[in-house]
């Protein structure tokens, strides 16, 4: 269980070395390429999500008290979809945001994931937000948190539209990798006596994760912007 504890943590340490995006040498290859590129998208949408930190946290809470495959599928899909349009959208039109501001609100919402986990709205205000709701919102701002990303680029106009589909249907067999990987650690675990037990240790420390990368994105935004 601490071993668990420390990599969560470990995932929100990962922010202050370095805001999750694209990958440098990724940035060069797309910057370098026209045209309609399939594959290459593909590939680069699924990296993107696999080595995602920041979404793989998220994720991780939502699922984390889920033990029904069609309620994983739900809110994983509202995922997916909020995450989708924000990225086709705001990369498409250029739509300008902070990226910092952006990033920062990625951060909370792990921190709220994780407070709805501890049962802390009810606690608070007597009653339960919208989960589901909560998740496809939160998915917007993935998703444009990439878009920022993706508008610092010189990319290609050229078979723009049908990339960023390519890179959107990439980053949706990506989230099923992680999610296929997380649901087994976490099935496995949840035979142990010690999940319930852990459970309230464990989404503290993804909230301090949250909370980790949420200061290092506002100290950016004060230093840069």
């Amino acid at each position: 269980m601490k071993y668990l504890i420390a990599a969560l943590l470990a995932f929100g340490a990962c922010g202050v070395a370095m805001a999750h995006g694209v990958a440098v040498g990724d940035q060069g290859y797309i910057q370098e390429i026209s045209g309609v590129k399939p594959f290459p998208f593909i590939f680069l949408g699924a990296k993107h999500m696999v080595t995602g930190y920041d979404h793989l946290l998220f994720l991780l809470a939502v699922i984390f008290f889920l033990y029904n495959n069609r309620d994983v599928a739900k809110y994983v899909t509202l995922f997916a979809l909020g995450h989708s349009i924000t990225l086709i959208v705001g990369v498409y039109f250029d739509v300008p945001a902070n990226a910092y501001v952006i990033d920062a609100i990625i951060g909370l919402s792990i921190v709220y994931k994780a407070l709805d986990n501890l049962g802390a709205y009810r606690r608070w205000f007597g009653f339960q937000p919208n989960t589901k709701l909560a998740t496809w919102i939160f998915g917007l701002f993935h998703g444009f948190g990439l878009a920022t990303k993706i508008q610092d680029l010189e990319v290609s106009q050229d078979g723009l539209l049908a990339n960023l589909i390519y890179f959107n249907i990439g980053v949706e067999i990506g989230q099923l990798i992680a999610l296929g990987w997380i649901l087994i650690l976490v099935g496995f675990w949840r035979l142990h006596p010690g999940y319930y037990r852990h459970a309230f240790a464990t989404n503290v420390a993804i909230m301090a994760a949250g909370f980790v990368l949420m200061g290092y994105q506002i100290t950016g935004y004060l230093m840069f912007s």
